[in-house]
């Protein structure tokens, strides 16, 4: 209750501070400055986890690409944005997503599917 007048900043940082696994990797994934608050957030943390959201599947993972025109980093944040909504998803499973959804010329899908012998 010591934090309960504390400023929003304060409490943004000590609800991320909670936070593991998926959903702090969803958290990661928010724009910068696109939270104003911590209402704001609650609501919008509230609305992304409540338990009437769609439970997507893995083929949402497996149709998910890497847009010509998109880095490395924004196509792994908005990866690990979809993977978070998908309850169970096994890491093996979810790296293969990804490296599908890697053009077959992209170095890290190079490095991912050729072994050395």
């Amino acid at each position: 209750m010591i934090l309960y007048k504390a400023e929003d900043a304060l409490m943004c940082k000590v609800f991320a501070m909670t936070l593991r696994g998926a959903v702090q990797g969803w958290f990661y994934t928010l724009p910068s400055g696109s939270i104003c608050s911590f209402k704001e957030l609650a609501y919008v943390f509230t609305k992304k986890y409540t338990s009437y959201r769609t439970i997507k599947n893995l083929d949402h993972l497996y149709n998910l690409c890497k847009k010509p025109d998109e880095s490395l980093r924004d196509y792994i944040k908005r990866f690990k944005a979809k993977k978070a909504n998908i309850i169970g998803c096994d890491d093996r499973i979810a790296s293969s997503a990804l490296k599908k959804g890697l053009p077959t010329e992209h170095d890290l899908y190079r490095e991912q599917t050729i072994t050395p012998n």
